[in-house]
């Protein structure tokens, strides 16, 4: 399975109610805040809904 970092590159301050239970639910509590995950069809899903809110990279 591939695995991907999520990084959070802006705050979640003005995101809605569902976007920032997102991000909590992925792992990211503040800006600059890294994890790493397996790439899911789950994982993927949550990365569309706040892709304005992270960047992401695939590890090699």
């Amino acid at each position: 399975m591939k695995k991907i970092i999520i990084f959070q590159r802006k705050s979640k301050i003005g995101a809605s109610p569902a976007q920032r239970d997102t991000l909590r639910a992925l792992g990211l509590r503040k800006i600059g805040s890294k994890v790493q995950k397996d790439l899911s069809p789950q994982i993927e899903g949550m990365i569309k809904k706040v892709d304005h809110l992270i960047s992401t990279e695939e590890v090699k």
